[in-house]
């Protein structure tokens, strides 16, 4: 069998010198040069491979090295759509197809036969239609173009149309086996989709001069981060994550020219394989024929864009005790800048390993590979906005990015007008106050607020600030769990663990290049969504002066190792605190009980005060609540409810004692449910405050008798005459003496 593809690894060291990174030495997607048939290297001693590149322009079939195009022959059976088809599928097989098998490198599988298979996917595949009967689906069948025939049409119609988005769940459902065969040799089956698929365009336009891509999306399964392992290498992958960083747009060698520095001959363009540059060692002139006298010719090179994206885990994915899982993904061409920080996209591509040279000027690699993704394809996974955002300016073929139901248009009119029934409901506001946290009983306006949250309001700041401050055991974490959830862009982070640069942005060494680059915080990864703040009264001074310009400017500036640059942090925050007494104090202001700036405190909209009053009634219907919601069954039998009790008054007595009143016979005391929330029992802070009010009548008849100062140990003599309880010097340096 004939050799068609090499399935080396990209991990091999290159031959030039160069390091081995993602930036020096992987293929791009766009214009991916193993996906292309290669042009002959002049000079390059013939060590090229086999497999030859795909011009834009309709390649010629009768040529030697066009073998991944071999064209059908005409025992291929075709599914049966029109006379015109057939006529098609007949000029397509040609009389000169060669009947020698060619093989996919190290494997039986035949390129004829996966050549065959895409042909008739491309022409033929159409969704059922599971509402019609089978006689009138194959009618319009019959009649119908395929799918994807419509969408190349349409592609060659746009000017900037230059890639084909390929559903794989399409593939599986017409042909499973073609569907395996894409997945675990991705390179040589999309190389030959490529070739299939420009063949058929030039029958369609043989003017046609763009170079058509397929971009497969949309796996039957996709792969959690931390579980993707050595087998899965080479492989076509889906992962789902949050962006969290992109690198700047690097530019980089497609198409290498020479000049001979003897004669001036320029050479062919000669496409760069991997991040190798074949360089030419001798003049192709004949007249020179001189040795290593080429040198590279940058004015004249082809350049495409990169980027590497650094992808993360989502919270949600994350274990219990793990710590969340990166990867880095190499954009190209159309894809770069496709997302942005803080987007949770789905990426489909390659699976790849690469070698790591011990050192940039040493040839010997490390045991241990690098991977990444090569991506083929983006998808946006914001689901929980209806409206496309402005984010994304570029085409969606020219780009191949999708937002999450690009392709479901119907549902989302259909949503659109949901949505617009139910907004003329009279009992609108009240329908969503209910449906916004249920299992959390009343604090229903601080509900509406939240909700008001959510949409935000006008262009100019629109987003809404929210703080709520209560007494412990409120719901007030709960209520911040529920909109982290429904928000698209939500970042849920707590006031001990936050740091300034956590929140903001932070300056690093990129580990690939060694360049100092920017890294988002909490605030700026959050954009366009709410940023969820627990204990906020916890949080360090330093921290919390940097919500100051992201609350009313919403931007992020950064000054830091030689980089000036504004993000955007165009957020709401949700913040929830305690009191700093453990409860709230309601002779003192809001200010005075948590402890923070009015220049902060004024940036909030809105402040809600959730306070556990004690009443009764309302504590009995919120037991009530909270039992309904964690038992199935009401009944509780007796016994059940004493054994509660009995355990309540042994928690109780072991821990809310009052040890002040213990009794040394009966060793029984009073239970303080304050000596739990606050530290000090009501007892001991009577008795505090009955110090202080006796020191301070003891100093004003000391001033009144002429006396200019006293000495601490006279003053506990007095208050121990003057008290029935023992007074210690303790007492009298205590914060509240």
């Amino acid at each position: 069998p004939s050799k068609l593809f090499s399935s080396s690894s990209a991990g091999v060291s290159s031959p030039d010198g160069r390091s081995s990174s993602p930036i020096a030495t992987t293929p791009h997607r766009g214009g991916n040069p193993s996906r292309r048939r290669r042009r002959p290297v002049p000079g390059g001693g013939g060590g090229g491979s086999p497999f030859a590149s795909a011009s834009p322009r309709r390649p010629s079939r009768r040529s030697a090295s066009a073998a991944p195009s071999t064209p059908m022959s005409t025992d291929d059976t075709l599914p049966p759509s029109s006379s015109s088809d057939a006529g098609d599928d007949a000029a397509f097989a040609g009389d000169d197809a060669d009947p020698t098998p060619v093989y996919v490198w190290g494997t039986s599988i035949s390129v004829q036969d996966v050549n065959a298979a895409i042909l008739r996917f491309l022409r033929h595949f159409r969704e059922p239609d599971n509402g019609a009967s089978a006689s009138a689906a194959a009618a319009a069948a019959a009649m119908e173009e395929g799918r994807y025939m419509r969408e190349v049409h349409r592609i060659m119609e746009l000017e900037g149309g230059e890639s084909l988005d390929v559903d794989a769940r399409h593939v599986f459902d017409y042909d499973p086996d073609l569907y395996g065969k894409m997945v675990r040799y991705p390179l040589e089956v999309l190389a030959i989709f490529d070739i299939v698929l420009m063949d058929l365009v030039a029958r369609i336009d043989p003017l046609f001069e763009k170079h058509i891509q397929t971009r497969i999306f949309n796996l039957k399964s996709s792969v959690c981060m931390r579980n993707l392992n050595p087998s899965d290498i080479e492989k076509m992958v889906s992962v789902k994550g949050m962006i969290i960083r992109c690198s700047s747009i690097i530019p980089e060698v497609k198409e290498a020219v020479f000049r001979c520095l003897i004669c001036g001959y320029y050479s062919e363009p000669i496409l760069v394989d991997r991040g190798r540059v074949s360089e030419p060692t001798r003049c192709g002139r004949q007249e020179c024929l001189a040795m290593n006298s080429m040198t590279l010719v940058h004015n004249r090179c082809r350049f495409v864009d990169k980027q590497i994206v650094k992808l993360q885990e989502t919270p949600d994915e994350i274990p219990e005790g793990g710590t969340p899982h990166t990867v880095s993904i190499l954009m190209h061409d159309k894809l770069v800048d496709a997302g942005k920080p803080g987007d949770r996209v789905e990426i489909t591509g390659i699976y790849r390993a690469m070698s790591v040279r011990i050192g940039p000027t040493q040839r010997t690699v490390k045991s241990i590979f690098k991977t990444y993704i090569d991506c083929l394809h983006l998808k946006k996974t914001d689901k929980s906005r209806l409206h496309i955002e402005d984010t994304v300016e570029c085409n969606n073929n020219s780009s191949s990015t999708h937002k999450a139901g690009d392709d479901e248009m119907p549902d989302y009119q259909d949503k659109v007008e949901k949505l617009k029934e139910l907004s003329k409901l009279p009992d609108i506001y009240d329908r969503l106050t209910g449906s916004l946290a249920p299992n959390i009983w009343e604090m229903d306006d601080v509900k509406r607020g939240l909700l008001c949250q959510l949409p935000s309001g006008a262009s100019f700041r629109g987003d809404i600030n929210i703080l709520l401050v209560g007494d412990p055991g409120t719901s007030k974490s709960q209520l911040l769990q529920y909109i982290h959830k429904l928000s698209p862009r939500g970042i849920y982070t707590s006031g001990r663990g936050s740091s300034a640069v956590g929140l903001t942005a932070y300056v690093t060494k990129d580990p690939e290049t060694g360049e100092t680059v920017l890294e988002s915080g909490a605030l700026v990864l959050s954009d366009q969504g709410v940023c969820c703040i627990d204990e906020f009264d916890k949080m360090s001074d330093n921290a919390r002066s940097m919500l100051h310009e992201v609350m009313e400017q919403q931007t992020v500036s950064i000054a830091k190792a030689g980089i000036i640059a504004s993000l955007n942090a165009r957020t709401s925050v949700l913040a929830c605190a305690n009191p700093s007494e453990s409860r709230y104090n309601p002779r003192l202001s809001v200010i005075d009980n948590i402890h923070l700036p009015p220049t902060l405190l004024s940036r909030f909209d809105l402040i809600y005060l959730i306070l556990d009053k004690p009443d009764e009634q309302t504590d009995r219907r919120l037991a009530k609540h909270v039992v309904s919601l964690h038992f199935q069954n009401p009944e509780v039998e007796l016994r059940d409810v004493r054994e509660a009790f009995r355990l309540l008054e042994v928690a109780l007595q072991q821990s809310a004692t009052d040890h002040s009143t213990v009794i040394w016979f009966s060793k029984k005391g009073t239970i303080d449910m304050d000596l739990i929330m606050t530290g000090i029992s009501a007892s001991e802070r009577m008795r505090r405050e009955n110090l202080v009010a006796a020191t301070r009548n003891l100093i004003m008849e000391k001033m009144q008798l002429g006396g200019a100062s006293a000495y601490l140990r006279d003053l506990l003599e007095e208050l121990k005459k003057q008290s029935s309880v023992e007074v210690t010097q303790n007492d009298a340096s205590s914060p509240t003496s």
